[in-house]
């Protein structure tokens, strides 16, 4: 049953939204203040609440900017997949699962880490020079550990429902490659182990792709064949590892 406060009128008012800002991670931000009016005919009891209120809000705010702030250095050999997960298991469970889910094999996707972002879960493309001396615009809006670009990832969050999820988390990278590998597989007609031709069609996207824009660049062909040269050496890494 619902108490009423005693001589005095409550109004509190805080509205959370979650979004995603420019650098891909989420963040708490009040829509519209947040505002906390108190009527008070009983003073004292008001702003007891209001300041419990206050700090309450604040508390939930705190733990979330510095959940989702935390970020993972990279492994110390990026070269081996063996260390890598030795180094984080959550890793190895977030690949298996994103290969359950979507059918990409655990090497290939890590290769496509491995070549994307080296690891670093908060990687951009570098600036242009303005004037070749002043850092200016940067290329794409690329970010993260799959370098997903932010209409490829509002693509993927519309497509999967997914929630509470961030461009800077390993785990949701994995299955946004995932995701973007199983549809190129399903509209190009490619194999789910063609690491060469999912590359090229991540890289070019869909359309470009199917349009053959990779056949006149000839340094995104050898690159594709560098990925998928280190999906097979993962492969082998892989195949000599010890589970936990």
């Amino acid at each position: 049953m619902a108490r009423a406060v005693p001589h005095a009128a409550l109004d509190l008012q805080f509205d959370l939204q979650l979004d995603l800002d420019g650098h891909g991670r989420t963040l708490v931000r009040p829509r519209s203040g947040p505002s906390l009016r108190i009527a008070r005919t009983h003073g004292r009891a008001a702003q007891n609440l209001a300041l419990g209120a206050r700090l309450r809000l604040g508390l939930v705010a705190l733990a979330l900017l510095m959940f989702v702030g935390c970020t993972t250095a990279p492994p110390r050999n990026i070269d081996d997949l063996c260390q890598i997960f030795a180094e984080q298991p959550d890793w190895r469970r977030s690949a298996e699962r994103a290969e359950a889910r979507w059918g990409t094999r655990v090497p290939v996707a890590m290769a496509f880490v491995r070549h994307e972002s080296s690891f670093r879960a908060d990687a951009r493309p570098p600036r242009t020079r303005l004037l070749g001396l002043i850092p200016w615009t940067r290329p794409s809006s690329a970010y993260g550990y799959a370098q997903a670009t932010d209409e490829a990832w509002e693509d993927y969050l519309g497509d999967t429902g997914r929630w509470f999820v961030s461009r800077s988390d390993l785990g949701d990278s994995l299955d946004f490659i995932g995701w973007y590998n199983d549809r190129s597989a399903r509209r190009l007609k490619l194999r789910p182990d063609d690491a060469v031709n999912l590359y090229l069609a991540y890289h070019e996207g869909h359309g470009g792709y199917a349009a053959g824009t990779w056949r006149e660049k000839a340094w995104l062909r050898r690159y594709a064949g560098t990925v998928a040269d280190r999906a097979r050496k993962y492969a082998a890494d892989l195949a000599r590892c010890p589970r936990d």
